[in-house]
């Protein structure tokens, strides 16, 4: 059985997705969707799959699935352009709407162009926290060697690795093994950071259940975060990413991690969902 359904392609600095408008579709079959639609060879290509859906307490509801099927419970890049997508369809004339994501709600700001077109989002990301059990840094035994990491949640987990040399490191074997790690039952992002001053952070990105991946708000709130609460960055931070960058600072009066970046929506197009 096919079933066609209309897309929206889309991306946040590279991380890029197929965004579905309350898809006519059995929710259990959203992971297989995922897979199909995700696939950079048979299928669109993205990193993952946005769903709106309705909500009883916000604007929308997002959803997000990685290119795995597997389900995550924030993005921030994904949201930016959910954020985009219901301003410039018209579903909401709100500059500030507030989204339901399986983290909490999320509240969102919209810049605008003098035409009207959505440039770049801010997002309200909430609280962040380190999750060492001391010092807030773990030692981790991996194939290559020790590796220092610093865990962090921010609606989701993240590890960050400080180096020296991002290109040095071998992110698609490190990494993985990391995201595997049994220091994470259910497998972490991971970060490979390096800092170029208390302001300025290039980063790179392997996502749970993607792979590496061009850009990641969630990682570089996680990243900036954890460097400003180490000593080793002050707010505000811009995250260079492979993508382009993401500004990060911090709320002084609720301490939550609020991220701009922009959004950008590529093409839209028909899918046939072979069930």
């Amino acid at each position: 059985m096919t079933r066609r359904l209309h897309f929206i392609k889309m991306h946040g600095l590279g991380n890029d997705f197929v965004l579905l408008d309350r898809p006519d579709i059995m929710p259990e079959l959203l992971p297989e969707l995922a897979r199909q639609m995700c696939d950079r060879h048979f299928g669109i290509g993205a990193d993952g799959l946005l769903v709106v859906e309705d909500s009883e307490i916000a604007e929308v509801r997002m959803r997000i699935f990685n290119s795995d099927g597997s389900e995550a419970l924030m993005c921030g890049n994904g949201i930016r352009c959910i954020g985009k997508y219901i301003y410039e369809s018209g579903e909401t004339d709100l500059l500030c709407p507030t989204v339901e994501t399986p983290a909490g709600l999320k509240k969102l700001h919209l810049h605008l162009s003098d035409c009207g077109i959505v440039e770049s989002v801010t997002v309200d990301m909430g609280s962040a926290s380190l999750t060492a059990p001391s010092d807030h840094h773990m030692e981790l035994s991996t194939s290559h060697g020790p590796v220092s990491v610093i865990p962090v949640t921010i609606g989701n987990p993240h590890a960050i690795v400080v180096t020296e040399d991002l290109e040095a490191i071998d992110i698609r074997s490190l990494g993985s093994e990391l995201e595997h790690h049994e220091a994470w039952p259910d497998r972490s992002n991971i970060e490979f950071v390096k800092i170029q001053s208390p302001g300025i952070v290039d980063q790179r990105t392997w996502e749970r259940g993607v792979g590496e991946t061009l850009a990641c708000g969630t990682g570089a709130c996680a990243s900036a975060y954890a460097l400003v609460e180490c000593g080793k960055a002050a707010w505000p931070v811009s995250v260079r990413l492979s993508g382009g960058t993401l500004t990060v600072d911090s709320d002084p009066s609720s301490g939550h991690i609020m991220m701009t970046g922009k959004a950008t929506r590529v093409f839209d197009g028909s899918f046939d969902f072979n069930i």
